[in-house]
C-alpha cells in the first residue's frame, strides 16, 4: 500500500526485500540511479528496484532522465534506509539500487562475432583493477565500440565493475574469453615498442587489446596480434592508466574515420 506521500510502505517494501533476496544470486547488481537509468535507457530487463528516498530519486530522473521517469515512478519501491543498506555492498549516495537480468552470454557472442563490424571489439588483457574494467566499458559505450571481452580471472560483470560502468554494460557487448576464443579481426595490441598510433587508421572490424597494469600484455595475445601499437608518450613517463590508454585510442579510431554510435 502507499502513504500519503505516494511512497511504497508496509508489505509492499517487505515482498520486494523477499523477493531481492531470492534473486540477488543470480542477477545483476545495478548500483545507483545512473547505473539503473542507463540499463533502462539500453534494453535491460529490471524485476526490481528499491530506493531509501523515492520523493529524491524521481526528482533526479525528472532532472536527469525524464525518457525513463514514467519506468522508474513504476519500478520504485521505498524502503527503510537501514533496510536499503542491507542490500548492497556499499550504499551509493543517491540510495538507489536494482537487480537486472543478465544479458544471454550466446547473443554477446553473436554480437562480438558478427562482420563486418562497425566498430572495434577492445579486449583487456588480464585485467586486475576492477574500477578500471569499469571505467573501460563505461567508455566503449559511450564511443559505440561494439564490445568489451576480458581474458583472465577477472569477472567483468562484478558488482564493483558495473558499478564503475555506470550501468552501460547493457549498452554494449561485455565477456570474459580465452586468447583463442577472441572475435575474428586484426588485432591491434598497445605497447610501448609498437608503431605510433598517430601514423595509423584503425580499421572499424578492430581488436584493441591492453594489456594489464602491471604486466603489460600476455604472451597469448603477443603471438595473436597482427599489429604492435603504441601512444605518444613522454620519456621517463612509465604508462598511462589503462582506462585512458583506452580513451586514447577509441578517439584516435572515430577522429579518423569511426563514428560513435
Amino acid at each position: 500500500m502507499n502513504d500519503p506521500a505516494g511512497r511504497d510502505t508496509g508489505g509492499s517494501a517487505q515482498q520486494q526485500v523477499s523477493a531481492w533476496r531470492r534473486l540477488a544470486d543470480t542477477c545483476v547488481l545495478l548500483d545507483g540511479f545512473h547505473a539503473l537509468k542507463h540499463a533502462l535507457r539500453f534494453g535491460a530487463e529490471v524485476p526490481l528496484a528499491v530506493t531509501a528516498d523515492r520523493e529524491a530519486a524521481l526528482a533526479l530522473a525528472d532532472e536527469l532522465a525524464a525518457d525513463v521517469r514514467q519506468t522508474l515512478a513504476a519500478l520504485l519501491t521505498e524502503v527503510p534506509e537501514s533496510t536499503y543498506a542491507s542490500l548492497v555492498p556499499r550504499p551509493h549516495p543517491t540510495a538507489v539500487a536494482a537487480l537486472a537480468v543478465r544479458p544471454s552470454r550466446a547473443a554477446n557472442l553473436r554480437a562480438l562475432a558478427r562482420t563486418p563490424r562497425s566498430a572495434p571489439v577492445v579486449v583487456l588483457d588480464q585485467p586486475r583493477n576492477l574500477g578500471n574494467a569499469g571505467a573501460v566499458i563505461r567508455l566503449a559505450a559511450g564511443f559505440g565500440a561494439t564490445g568489451v571481452v576480458t581474458t583472465g580471472t577477472l569477472d567483468p560483470w562484478h558488482p564493483t565493475v558495473v558499478r564503475g560502468g555506470a550501468g552501460l554494460h547493457f549498452a554494449t557487448a561485455v565477456e570474459r574469453l580465452d586468447v583463442g576464443e577472441l572475435p575474428p579481426g586484426p588485432l591491434f595490441a598497445l605497447d610501448p615498442e609498437g608503431e605510433d598510433i598517430r601514423g595509423l587508421k584503425l580499421p572499424d572490424d578492430a581488436l584493441l587489446a591492453f594489456g594489464s597494469e602491471r604486466s603489460g600484455l600476455s604472451a597469448a595475445v603477443r603471438a595473436r596480434a597482427d599489429h604492435l601499437v603504441a601512444l605518444p608518450m613522454r620519456p621517463q613517463v612509465s604508462s598511462y592508466n589503462l582506462a585512458t590508454s583506452v580513451a586514447m585510442t577509441l578517439y584516435h579510431w572515430s577522429a579518423t574515420g569511426g563514428a560513435a554510435a
